[in-house]
């Protein structure tokens, strides 16, 4: 019998699931990478450029030592016992390996751990989250994962029971919800950021698509928030989040609070809040509200993407259903004990007194103010460009600006069968190696163009992409203007 899986045969559901980061732009600039590799003279550029995925490490951004430091301690505790140790590590990442390792069953980062993570680490993130917020945390709320992405998921396993479930979702959105969404089977329900207005988030705008969601006979289930935005950079206001917290507790909504850039706050008038704390500031605890908050060891100054560690922390729910969300964990056993350790280590760097303290905050203080930098230069050359309008980047790793193309490149795009920023990036990718995401990737007002950005190419590349873009668009512009 021949072959029975074809695309035809496979789930309709991976099928509709896009991930514009890794989408067909990045698939073209790692073969243009092989191309140079073998024939280097073969473009007008020498290496690829990638602006296109919160990727710190791939782009030169270095580790933090203190973290290193216990991370390799934990991996092969050997080396403790060892008298150059001592001079080779620093005494608080010694204490800190050796006090991590008393908390793992059999002192192994190569065992299997309790389904929700070590329960150590656990309780040094409860802590973390207590000190940053004012308000008791519970270690049997964290559920560690590999990254947020895979808690994300859980939880859109939990909530999706069909087609006629829901899900409000910012727009533009970072694609792992509408993938997910999708995967999962029920529908992503639009909420539109306003991008006139440094891209707000109206809670007007959300009760609208509710509204319009329910007379399509379609039940939400959750909001979807990113705080600071990604891809839109923006960080929320105070008064804003507790509009926001009031308009799930009155319409029963979870709320699930993305949160892993809440390190990434570039602007002095700006202050990272967390959900869970706005919610308890209003006086509304356990029964009041259901609350999922997403973090991740990817991003921050840390930039550990590689090592896969995040956890939730799930409030609000009750013991009936907590024991289902546990049932979803345990399918996949727990997650690595590396990114376990590092998430517990992003949540309670050194503090004042320790001996790594000093040259933690030169890493970390060093990292954020180069891309607070590095936004503004992007920003501020996006701007100069006939056409882009570009808001302020106030956190996360991104600017999105807009791009107000001409009707003939618009009309060559339609020919091709191309989204207009699709085509636009695919030109800037041939003739500059720059790797942005079209808009298109994340979602946008009908009738308006996009590109994502990264801040990320270390602070000397920046002068070269800025030259290397802005050449690109005036050729582009004066090729196509109408």
């Amino acid at each position: 019998m021949a072959p029975q899986v074809t695309v035809d045969s496979i789930n309709p559901k991976v099928i509709e699931c896009q991930y514009a980061v890794r989408g067909e732009i990045v698939i073209l600039a790692q073969k243009l990478q092989q191309e140079i590799q073998a024939k280097p003279e073969a473009y007008p550029f020498q290496e690829i450029l990638y602006c296109n995925i919160g990727n710190p490490q791939s782009l030169g951004q270095k580790s933090i030592t203190f973290f290193r430091e216990v991370l390799a301690l934990c991996d092969h505790p050997a080396i403790l016992a060892k008298s150059e140790t001592q001079a080779l590590f620093s005494a608080d990442s010694i204490e800190r390996a050796r006090k991590i390792l008393d908390q793992i069953p059999g002192r192994a980062t190569g065992a299997y751990s309790h389904s929700q993570g070590i329960k150590g680490l656990r309780d040094t993130i409860a802590a973390a989250i207590e000190a940053r917020d004012g308000f008791p945390a519970d270690p049997n709320d964290i559920f560690m994962t590999d990254g947020a992405s895979p808690a994300v998921h859980m939880m859109m396993q939990l909530l999706i029971r069909s087609e006629k479930d829901g899900i409000l979702c910012p727009i533009p959105q970072y694609p792992l919800y509408s993938a997910s969404i999708a995967l999962h089977g029920g529908s992503l329900v639009p909420y539109y950021l306003d991008e006139a207005t440094g891209w707000v988030l109206e809670v007007s705008e959300l009760k609208k698509q509710l509204q319009e969601a329910k007379s399509n006979g379609i039940t939400v289930r959750a909001l979807v928030v990113i705080n600071p935005g990604n891809p839109t950079g923006q960080v929320l206001a105070e008064e804003n989040q507790k509009a926001i917290v009031e308009f799930c507790k009155e319409e029963g909504l979870v709320l699930l609070a993305d949160e892993v850039y809440q390190e990434n706050v570039y602007v002095p008038e700006k202050k990272f809040h967390s959900f869970k704390k706005v919610a308890r500031s209003m006086g509304y605890g356990e029964k009041d509200i259901h609350l999922v908050s997403f973090q991740s060891v990817s991003k921050g100054y840390y930039g550990e993407c590689g090592k896969r560690g995040g956890y939730m922390e799930v409030t609000g729910f009750g013991a009936d259903v907590r024991e289902h969300i546990y049932k979803l964990a345990s399918v996949n056993l727990c997650s690595n004990i590396t990114g376990q350790i590092l998430a517990s280590l992003v949540m309670s760097p050194p503090k004042v007194g320790d001996k790594s303290y000093e040259s933690y905050i030169a890493e970390r203080d060093g990292i954020l103010s180069s891309l607070a930098r590095r936004a503004k230069t992007l920003e501020d050359a996006f701007n100069k460009l006939e056409g882009i309008t570009c808001n302020k980047a106030e956190g996360a790793m991104y600017l999105f600006p807009r791009i107000n193309l001409p009707k003939k490149a618009i009309k060559a795009a339609e020919e091709v069968k191309t989204a207009p920023d699709l085509f636009y990036c695919r030109r800037l990718l041939n003739e500059t190696g720059i790797v942005f995401v079209p808009g298109s990737g994340f979602g946008q007002v009908p009738g308006t163009w996009h590109f994502r950005c990264t801040i990320l190419p270390q602070e000397e590349k920046i002068p070269a992409i800025v030259t290397r873009l802005t050449d690109f668009h005036k050729r582009f512009m004066d090729e196509f203007r109408d």
